[in-house]
Order: structure tokens, then C-alpha cells, then sequence
């Protein structure tokens, strides 16, 4: 009988891969229920790591899977619901995990898929600082660096799905679609909200043993020795599972234990990208002397190349890593849930030894999980993302999960008062520790964002719109006054409080257990902050005050540039708007002036319209007025200087030539008149200065008739020039009208100011006709669709002709009687 036990598993896989193939999506599932309900956990074995490889894909990309990503409720509603009722919780796929768990499966997963930082400093044999990577590791007898994490059922399929959002971003996806309405985000909500509950506890596992538990992971003696990067803590649990725990565990651990595993592994893929020089930079200098005695230790024993080889592709590393908008939403939600988690901690007892024994795993967790866990690694993550982001609409993604994290009282239980008038609301006191604990979130970024507008083009309202959101945010009542308290604690002088000196300012991970005996609370909040900002930037960095002067330069010139955009949009506008009352009947033939000069005088709000003209003026000028309550600016020094800035205007109201210098060849751009060509501030007029009729053929024209129509009215202007000539010099109503038909008062105009230009087209300033405009499809299109509606009304084409000419003629004098510009020639 051992021999088809031994088969068995390798028949139900084999038959699991046809189904895969033939059957549809709702009937695999529902074969995968039965089977996983079914079938013991040695036969499981064998088919859970195709089963979670064939659902989230391949490592390398290559197996698409169920492609969470791009199913959408809306597009494909059975799967929708099929695929998160098989993966919720308490579905079928969990219940495996489970019943694979109670008999303490291994699975590999291989290091060379992890993040960057994390795999070379594995390579090297140096164990990362976070936990989930203890005890885990198994390096090949040969020595090489294809290692593995031996991990549990659960800590695989959480490592699986985790790193899908990585993986799978090269996979074909659904454009139009709103990431956050695809299956994964419905599932990374709905795990994070089983797992990290804010209110009660995590439901226990189910268990196929009556009255038995699922084992959390047993500690296992490492393959190698390790420097760790940090004097390394242990799980959270420890202080409470010190050996490996009998099926009867106690449930409480477990439960912190699947908490702690699925937020880990969570911020480990999702957060743990950046250079290697940056990940070293976050640790302390004890730490990289400890690392350095390690490697000289092991270049002496064994007087080879490996650690060397495995120095240099440390230090040589450098990962290319490019989150997409997908991803950072996925985070995004992350720290929403990570404030509300952390806020639903209950109050705190009065008495430190009452809070040691009464408090709960759960609510310790709480109390430690957005400074122990995510604050280092979701700054660094920011910290790229704001330094290399396209400068683009796009960035509001990264935007929004910054001002999510710096405002964590949004997701306090507390709800407002309700006042008749809406008022911003008052940052209470109470966030005051948060804030100086997070410094470098609200001041450095703040700065990284202030360098990012000052390069982006603030007349697109899209990026009005960011502006306007931080400058909000960061005017709300009291929170620049916090801000600036914390500043002042961290430059507040070392030698003022002797019992400050000699402190090593520790980083959060270092220490012992998460649940072991409390340290004493440090009540210095100048050390708090202090131990912050050097933990993150180390002890070396040179701090940036946000309200000190060179900060403040930067506002200004942003303030500057808000009045400069708001002007250019104003411009835009008004151009808009004299375009839309001055076309005439001609121009829907596409003979108009700004058609036959070939000049640009718009950008993209053209396309947009006027409303996101109007919008754009309002977000910069709220921005503006934010801006000058955060740093106490006068707003009417500041409205003085914008004015004065925004006096490069001549009597037409258009913008001054970009900045240039002016030089032996003529002028030439300064960097900041390339920087107002490019964000659209100001620009060359340009314009077409010859004869219309030469120029090139046009797409919606037709060539031949351009060539037809060009030789037709060449013969005529040659045969009746002196005609038109004396008509033209007439100085009565029909001198007016042939002016205005048959000169061009534009090139005549700058003829007479410019001599250049009169002897390089002269021609186009004696009266002459131009049939050029009958070459356009939209007028063959008009004119056939005439001539078809008059056959209707049995009107013949010569008397249709007959008609459209007398219609043209009366629209010809009316046009000649009322307009002022065209005025006669002063001979």
C-alpha cells in the first residue's frame, strides 16, 4: 500500500494541471474546495507550492496566474467574487495553509527574488535586521549563493502574495481601471483587517484537530554563522514562546504571531527598496564596526576571495527600483490601516506595573507597530519615490500616502464636532509626540516636495491641485506650531543638560523582545527627537530647518512662481477667450490668420478648456494663502513682489521673451528662460512671416488642389494686379472692402516697421486673391453637403452657387462696416 500512497500526490497534481487547462475558472475552485476538504495534509503537501505559484504567478514574471491585479469587479463580477471568496481568511486556500501548518511543512523560497537590499547583504552572508529572516536561511553545501528561506505554510503563502504586487507589475493590465478596485487591493483590505482588527481580537485558525491550535513556527539552528545588521531582536512573541510550542499553544500568541508575520512580510516586500547606500547609511556606527570585525575575521581564517567577492557585490550594489502608482496605493492603504490600528489602542492605566501585566499582546503590538515596524522603511520609500518620481500628475499617488501618514489623527475613533460653520480642524495636543517622533516626515519631506513644485509646471491644474493639498495640510491649526516645537527640541544644545552626554541614540530595532519587561519611559522629548533624526539620517547629517531661512527662500520663490503661473494661466485665458469672440465665419474653413502664420500661442490648457483655468487660479490661490499662514508671510509684501515679478507684460498683456543675455550672435537663453520655455512661463512668439500661399501643404488640405488653386489665382493677381491695385487705393466703402479681402494687414503692418521683412515678401503685401482655402476638406465637405441639401429643396447648383456667393458678399461688407482694424493705407 505504500506505493500508491507514494503516487497519489503526483496523480492529484497531474490532475489539478489538467483541469487548469480545460475546466472553467468557477468549476477549478470549486474541485480545489473538495480537494482541500478531502484530502490529507501529506498529499496536500505536494500540490500546495504549485497551487500558490499557479494563483499569484511565477517569481520571475512569466506565469501570469489568477492575475489579481487586473480582475475587476465591475469587468468580470463571477471571478470577482469566486477568487476572494477562495482566498478570504476563512475560504478554502487559508483552510489549507492550516491544515498544512499543524504538520510543520517546509517550503523554499529563494533568496534571489527578495528585495535588493535584503539579498545582498544575505549574499554576503550578513543577516538583515528583520526578524522574519531568523533561523530561515539555508545556504547550498557548495558554498554558492543560491540560497533559500525554508518557511512555513503561512509565512510562504503571505511571502507569495506579497511579492505578486512586485512580480506580476510587468503583466497586462486594464487601463481605465482604478487599481483600487481590483481583487488584490480588495484583498490586501480584507487581510489587513483580519489580521490587524481594530476592534476585538483575531479570530483562531480552524482546525481539522478537535480542541488543537496551529503551532507557530519552531525556532531551528542556522546553516552559517550570521552578523546580524543590528543587535537583533527577537520575535515579538519570545517573551512568550521561548521553544517551540506544543499543538496546544496558547491562542493569544498565535495570534499575535500571524499579525506580526503578515504586517513583516508586508513592509519587508513592499517598503524594503532603495540603494545600498542608503541602507547602510541607516545603520548605527557600533553595528558597521561589528560587521567590519566579522569580515576581517573570516578574510584571515580563510585567507580566500569569497568574502571579498561578497564585499564587493555588496558595496557595488545599487538596486534600480521604479514603484509603480499600483504599488504605492497598496501602501497607501497600508498606513491607513496602520493608523487606525494603532489608534484603537486603549487607554493607558495610570500605573506602569499595572500596564506590564493587564495589557495584551495584541494591545502591545499596538502600541509599537508604526515606530518598530514601518516609520524607517516607509521614509526611506518616500525619500526615493520624491527624489526619482516623473514630475507629473502621477506623483499625487505618493503625495496622498505621504499626507496620509503625517495625519494620523484622520483615522482616530474620536469623531469631530459638528458645527454649523466648517471650520479646519485644530491638531490637538495629544499628536504633539507623534510629530516630534516623526520629524523628518513633515520638515525633509516638506522640503523634497517644495524642490519638486519649483521644477513642476504650476499652471496644469493637476499640479495646482498637489500644491494645494500640501500647503493645506500643513495649515491646519496648530500643526506648524507642533512642527516647529519639535525643531526646536532637536536644536536644543547637547551641553545645556549634563546628564545628556555620552547617550548613544539608539535605533528603534535594536533592544530586546517587543513584549519583554518595558524599558523606563524617556520623558526627554529632546532626546526622543533627537534619537529620530539621527537614527534616520545619522548622527553626521546636516539638519534642514523647515522654518529657518533657507527653507523660507524656497517658499518665496514658490510663492513667485504661483503668481507667475496664475498670470501666464490669466494670459492663456484671455487668449482664449479673444480667439473664441473673433472667429470668423472663415475660420471653420480653417482660414484664419492664426491658421495661415502657423503659429503656437497655447499649451495644454487649450485642451482642457477654461474650467481648468478656473480651477488652476483657485487651488494656487488658496496654496498662496496656506503658504502664508504656515510661515507667517505678509501677504502684502508678498503680493508686491509678485506684481513686480509679473510686471514683464507690454500693453497687449502678453509675457516678455524667456531670459536671455544678449551676445555677439544674438541672444541666448539663460537656464531659467530654458525652465520658462519648458513649464510654459513664457515664449518666443513665432510666427510665419511669408507669403501664406507658399506655405507648406497642410494634412486637412488636398495637394493637388492646393497646386490647381495656387497657379488659378497666380494667373488672376498676374492679369488684374493693376485693378486691384487702384481698388485697394480707393478711399470710399469699396477701397475698404478689397483691402480687406484681397491684402494681408498683418504682413503689411510689420512691413512698414520692419524693411527685412518688406523686401522678403512684398509680394504678399500688393492686394492679390488667394483661393487656397478651397484646397481644405472641410470646406469640399461643406460645400458638398450645401450643394446636397439644396437638391432637396429643387434648388439647382447654379443657383445654389449664386446664393452661397450673394451669402458671402453681404457677410463681406458687414465684416468690412464693423471692423476697426482694417483701416486705409496712410500713403
Amino acid at each position: 500500500m505504500a506505493v500508491p500512497h507514494l503516487q497519489q500526490p503526483s496523480f492529484l497534481l497531474a490532475s489539478l494541471k489538467a483541469d487548469c487547462m480545460n475546466k472553467p475558472f468557477a468549476q477549478r475552485c470549486h474541485d480545489l474546495e473538495i480537494v482541500i476538504e478531502d484530502f490529507p495534509a501529506k498529499e496536500l503537501h505536494a500540490i500546495f507550492p504549485w497551487l500558490v505559484e499557479n494563483i499569484f504567478g511565477s517569481l520571475d514574471g512569466i506565469i501570469i496566474g489568477w492575475n489579481l491585479r487586473c480582475l475587476h469587479g465591475r469587468a468580470n463580477p463571477t471571478e470577482y467574487a469566486i477568487a476572494l471568496d477562495f482566498l478570504d481568511p476563512s475560504g478554502p486556500m487559508m483552510k489549507l495553509v492550516y491544515k498544512l501548518q499543524a504538520e510543520e511543512y517546509r517550503y523554499e523560497f529563494p533568496v534571489s527574488y527578495l528585495p535588493g537590499p535584503v539579498k545582498a547583504s544575505m549574499q554576503e552572508r550578513v543577516l538583515p535586521e528583520c526578524s522574519l529572516y531568523h533561523n530561515k536561511v539555508q545556504f547550498p553545501p557548495s558554498g554558492g549563493v543560491g540560497s533559500n528561506l525554508a518557511l512555513n505554510p503561512f509565512e510562504y503563502y503571505m511571502f507569495y502574495f506579497a511579492i505578486s504586487l512586485i512580480t506580476q507589475r510587468n503583466s497586462p493590465t486594464t487601463h481605465h481601471v482604478s487599481p483600487s478596485n481590483s481583487a488584490y487591493f480588495s484583498l490586501v483590505d480584507t487581510y489587513l483587517k483580519w489580521f490587524l482588527p481594530t476592534e476585538g481580537s483575531v479570530l483562531p485558525p480552524p482546525s481539522s484537530n478537535p480542541g488543537g491550535g496551529i503551532p507557530s513556527p519552531a525556532p531551528r539552528s542556522p546553516a552559517v554563522p550570521f552578523t546580524s545588521y543590528g543587535i537583533h531582536h527577537t520575535s515579538l512573541l519570545k517573551r512568550h514562546i521561548a521553544h517551540q510550542p506544543s499543538v496546544n499553544a496558547d491562542p493569544a500568541s498565535q495570534e499575535i504571531w500571524r499579525s506580526e508575520t503578515v504586517l513583516k512580510v508586508f513592509v519587508e516586500m513592499w517598503l524594503h527598496h532603495y540603494s545600498l547606500e542608503m541602507y547602510q547609511k541607516m545603520q548605527s556606527p557600533h553595528v558597521k564596526l561589528e560587521v567590519l570585525h566579522y569580515r576581517l575575521s573570516i578574510s584571515s581564517t580563510h585567507h580566500s576571495s569569497p568574502a571579498q567577492s561578497g564585499y564587493q557585490a555588496l558595496h557595488a550594489y545599487q538596486e534600480s527600483f521604479k514603484p509603480t502608482e499600483e504599488h504605492v496605493l497598496v501602501i497607501r492603504l497600508l498606513v491607513k490601516h496602520l493608523h487606525a490600528f494603532a489608534n484603537s489602542l486603549k487607554p493607558e492605566p495610570l500605573s506602569p506595573s499595572a500596564h506590564s501585566h493587564t495589557a495584551s499582546p495584541l494591545e502591545e503590538f499596538k502600541r509599537v507597530v508604526i515606530p518598530r515596524f514601518v516609520q524607517q522603511k516607509l521614509y526611506i520609500f518616500l525619500q526615493h519615490c520624491f527624489g526619482h518620481w516623473p514630475l507629473d500628475a502621477s506623483f499625487r499617488a505618493v503625495l496622498e500616502m505621504w499626507l496620509s501618514y503625517v495625519q494620523p489623527w484622520r483615522y482616530a475613533p474620536e469623531k469631530p464636532l459638528q458645527s454649523a460653520e466648517p471650520q479646519p480642524r485644530s491638531v490637538s495636543e495629544k499628536w504633539a509626540p507623534f510629530i516630534q517622533e516623526n520629524l523628518l516626515m513633515y520638515t525633509k519631506l516638506f522640503v523634497g516636495f517644495l524642490n519638486r513644485a519649483l521644477r513642476t509646471d504650476l499652471v496644469s491644474a493637476k499640479n495646482a491641485l498637489m500644491v494645494f493639498r500640501v500647503a493645506k495640510v500643513f495649515a491646519q491649526p496648530n500643526l506648524a506650531e507642533m512642527i516647529q516645537k519639535g525643531e526646536q527640541l532637536f536644536l536644543e544644545p547637547e551641553l545645556v543638560i549634563p546628564h545628556r552626554q555620552h547617550r548613544i541614540f539608539m535605533t528603534p530595532t535594536l533592544g530586546g523582545s517587543f513584549l519583554s519587561s518595558w524599558p523606563p519611559a524617556i520623558t526627554d522629548a529632546s532626546f526622543k527627537v533627537k534619537s529620530h533624526v539621527y537614527c534616520l539620517e545619522g548622527q553626521e547629517s546636516q539638519y534642514k530647518q523647515m522654518f529657518g531661512p533657507e527653507v523660507r527662500n524656497l517658499v518665496l520663490r514658490l510663492a513667485q512662481l504661483i503668481g507667475q503661473a496664475q498670470q501666464t494661466a490669466k494670459s492663456i485665458s484671455d487668449h482664449s477667450a479673444e480667439t473664441m469672440a473673433s472667429q470668423s465665419f472663415l475660420s471653420w474653413f480653417r482660414f484664419s490668420p492664426s491658421d495661415m502664420n502657423g503659429s503656437y500661442t497655447g499649451n495644454d490648457l487649450d485642451e482642457i478648456g477654461q474650467d481648468s483655468i478656473k480651477k488652476t487660479d483657485e487651488y494656487l490661490e488658496k496654496a498662496q494663502e496656506y503658504l502664508c499662514q504656515i510661515f507667517r508671510l505678509n501677504e502684502a509684501q508678498l503680493t508686491q513682489m509678485i506684481m513686480n515679478c509679473g510686471a514683464a507684460q507690454d500693453e497687449n498683456g502678453k509675457k516678455q521673451l524667456p531670459d536671455c543675455i544678449e551676445s555677439e550672435d544674438g541672444l541666448i537663453l539663460t537656464p531659467l528662460g530654458r525652465y520658462q520655455i519648458i513649464n510654459g512661463l513664457r515664449r518666443f512668439e513665432i510666427e510665419y512671416q511669408g507669403d501664406t500661399d507658399l506655405q507648406p501643404i497642410r494634412s486637412y488640405e488636398n495637394a493637388t488642389l492646393v497646386r490647381l488653386l495656387f497657379q488659378l489665382s497666380s494667373a488672376i493677381n498676374q492679369r488684374f494686379a493693376d485693378q486691384m491695385e487702384i481698388l485697394c487705393s480707393r478711399e470710399d466703402f469699396i477701397g475698404r472692402l478689397c483691402r480687406y479681402h484681397l491684402t494681408n494687414p498683418f504682413l503689411a503692418e510689420k512691413g512698414r516697421h520692419s524693411p527685412a521683412l518688406k523686401q522678403r515678401s512684398g509680394r504678399s503685401q500688393r492686394p492679390r486673391i488667394s483661393l487656397r482655402f478651397l484646397a481644405s476638406y472641410r470646406t469640399l465637405l461643406s460645400l458638398f453637403m450645401i450643394y446636397f441639401i439644396a437638391s432637396w429643396f429643387c434648388i439647382g447648383p447654379l443657383a445654389c452657387t449664386f446664393i452661397i456667393l450673394l451669402g458671402y458678399l453681404l457677410y463681406a461688407i458687414v465684416m468690412t462696416f464693423f471692423t476697426e482694424r482694417w483701416k486705409p493705407h496712410q500713403h
